[in-house]
């Protein structure tokens, strides 16, 4: 009995927590034959200044992008040798409705977004209801672990506030991951101390 291959788009973003969430996924959605999508839709570039010069910006954009998916690419092989891979590099908006039409055109059965101040996850769910029909497939939205040697500024909470309701994608914190698997480990090692 053959499985299904599974496409899990990845959304690539000049942020480290887009690199965490790549990485989380590599080692928790990720099975062998699935097809990885690593996903990056720059900004829309205006019309002013002209044609040329704008076509320049694009291309310059287009290959930063592409230059930034590749640096993705390099994790998923270090990680997976043999991963499928494909990178998709356009241009869009940042309420997130590109990447929304992308991720029901390509198919995908996972959406992983790294979480964080300026993610369009939060824009898109401040302007619909139930987010999570949009895109027809599971959302995975990883949060940066916080080290408890730096201070920084908390990210916002999607269980905070009236958008609760609307939120329909899974948040994971994976520091609290890590917490309970260090908890699970040392209460093994305990176990076997006589």
């Amino acid at each position: 009995m053959e499985m299904e291959v599974r496409r899990i788009v990845v959304v690539v973003e000049e942020v480290e927590v887009a690199r965490t969430a790549l990485e989380w996924a590599l080692h928790n959605v990720l099975r062998y034959g699935d097809l990885v999508t690593l996903l990056h839709v720059f900004p829309a570039t205006n019309n002013s200044g002209g044609k040329s010069r704008n076509r320049k910006k694009l291309r310059l954009l287009r290959l930063k992008g592409f230059q930034l998916a590749l640096s993705f690419k390099d994790i998923c092989i270090h990680s997976f040798p043999n991963t499928k891979i494909e990178i998709v590099v356009t241009e869009g908006d940042e309420e997130g409705g590109r990447i929304t039409d992308l991720v029901r055109q390509i198919g995908a059965s996972t959406l992983v977004v790294g979480l964080h101040d300026q993610s369009f996850l939060y824009r898109l769910a401040m302007g619909q209801k139930n987010i999570g029909n949009n895109f027809n497939c599971k959302v995975l939205a990883i949060k940066q672990p916080t080290s408890p040697l730096t201070t920084s500024r908390p990210t916002p909470s999607v269980s905070d506030g009236s958008t609760s309701s609307s939120m329909d994608f899974s948040q994971i914190d994976i520091s609290t991951l890590r917490s309970i698997s260090n908890y699970m480990e040392i209460k093994e090692k305990k176990k076997r101390m006589p």
